[in-house]
C-alpha cells in the first residue's frame, strides 16, 4: 500500500528531479486542475490526464514501481489533481489495464479514477470485427481494470465502426459503460473520422494534437464542437518531436503570463486552451513528469495573442 505520506515524499522527490525550487513546486501543486464538461452530460473532468501505454507486462520491477507512483501522482497528489487514466486492451499485452487495475484496488484509489480504455479486434482501420471477439475483449478490460463499470471505452484506430461502436452502444445502454467513442492518431483517417462523428452518437473522440501538429484545428475540432462530442488529446508533445526541437532553450519569460513554468506546461496549455478539447492525456512513466504535466492544467490559460506568439515561436525552431 502507498500512503498519502509516501505521496508527499514522492512529490518532493519529483520536484527535485525536475530541478524545481520548493517555492515553484508549491506553485505547481497549488489549486485544482481545471476541468471541462463532457458535452453529452455536463460531467466535469480534469483537463490533464494520463495515457497508460508505457505500462508493459515486460517492464522490470523497478520500472513498475515508478509507474505505480505515477498513478498516485495522478490520483492522490495535491488537492484537485487529475483523475483521467487512459489505456487500451492492446497496450503492453494488456499490462497497462492489468497493473493499473491492480494498483488502484490495492492502494484504494480506484473509485477516484475516470477509467478509459479502448477496444479493437479489427486491426488498424481495416477488416471486419468478429462480434464475439469484440465482446471478449471488452469483458477482459472489465476484469483487468477490476471495475464493474468503465467510464469510457473507445474503438481504437477506427477499427470497423459499425460493428464495434454498435457493441459499445449495447454496453452503454446496459449501464456497464458510461461513455463511448472512437480514436485515430492518423491524419489519413480524419475524413473517415468526420463521417463517423456525424453518423454515430459519440460521447468522445481521441485524436493526435500538438502545437506543431495543428491539422485538427481545421476540421475535426470545430466539428466536435458542432456535434457536442468531447475530445481527448493524445501525443500533445508532438510524438517527442518538440523535445528535440526545443533542446536546451530557455522557456520565454512571457510564458509566465499564462502560468507555464516548464516547456511541458507550455505545450499542454496550448492544446487545452482550445475550447473543443476536454482532456489531454500525455503518457509518462516518470512521477516527476506527472507532477509537471498536472501543472499544465493549473492557473491561467493562453489568450489568443499568446497562442499566436506560441505558434510563431515553435515555427521558428529548427526541424519545423
Amino acid at each position: 500500500m502507498i500512503s498519502r505520506r509516501d505521496w508527499l515524499r514522492i512529490s518532493a522527490g519529483a520536484g527535485a528531479a525536475l530541478g524545481l525550487n520548493p517555492r515553484l513546486l508549491r506553485a505547481l501543486q497549488t489549486g485544482a486542475v481545471r476541468t471541462r464538461a463532457i458535452p453529452s452530460t455536463g460531467e466535469q473532468v480534469p483537463i490533464i490526464g494520463l495515457g497508460g501505454r508505457w505500462i508493459s507486462a515486460n517492464s522490470p520491477p523497478e520500472e513498475l514501481a515508478d509507474h505505480r507512483r505515477v498513478l498516485h501522482a495522478l490520483a492522490d497528489g495535491a488537492e484537485g489533481a487529475g483523475r483521467v487514466f487512459d489505456s487500451a486492451a492492446g497496450y503492453g499485452r494488456g499490462g497497462s489495464e492489468t497493473y493499473a487495475g491492480q494498483w488502484a484496488e490495492e492502494d484504494g484509489f480506484g473509485d477516484g479514477i475516470f477509467w478509459t480504455t479502448k477496444v479493437n479486434v479489427a486491426g488498424r482501420g481495416g477488416g471486419s470485427a468478429d462480434p464475439a471477439a469484440v465482446r471478449d475483449q471488452i469483458e477482459r478490460s472489465f476484469t483487468r481494470l477490476r471495475r464493474d463499470v468503465i467510464d469510457l471505452d473507445q474503438v481504437h484506430n477506427m477499427g470497423d465502426p459499425p460493428t464495434q461502436l454498435g457493441i459499445l452502444q449495447e454496453y452503454k445502454e446496459s449501464g456497464r459503460i458510461r461513455y463511448i467513442g472512437i480514436t485515430t492518431t492518423s491524419q489519413r483517417q480524419y475524413g473517415r473520422l468526420a463521417d463517423v462523428m456525424r453518423q454515430y452518437p459519440l460521447d468522445f473522440i481521441g485524436i493526435d494534437y500538438a502545437i506543431d501538429n495543428r491539422t485538427v484545428e481545421e476540421r475535426i475540432l470545430p466539428l466536435a464542437q458542432d456535434e457536442g462530442i468531447a475530445v481527448m488529446v493524445y501525443l500533445p508533445f508532438g510524438r517527442s518531436r518538440m523535445w528535440r526541437r526545443i533542446g536546451d532553450r530557455e522557456l520565454p519569460d512571457w510564458a509566465s503570463e499564462f502560468d507555464a513554468h516548464t516547456w511541458a506546461q507550455f505545450m499542454l496549455k496550448y492544446v487545452v486552451a482550445h475550447p473543443a478539447v476536454t482532456v489531454a492525456a500525455p503518457g509518462t512513466g516518470d512521477p516527476a513528469h506527472m507532477v509537471d504535466n498536472l501543472g499544465g492544467g493549473r492557473g491561467r490559460l493562453p489568450t489568443r495573442e499568446h497562442l499566436r506568439r506560441m505558434v510563431d515561436l515553435v515555427e521558428g525552431l529548427p526541424g519545423g
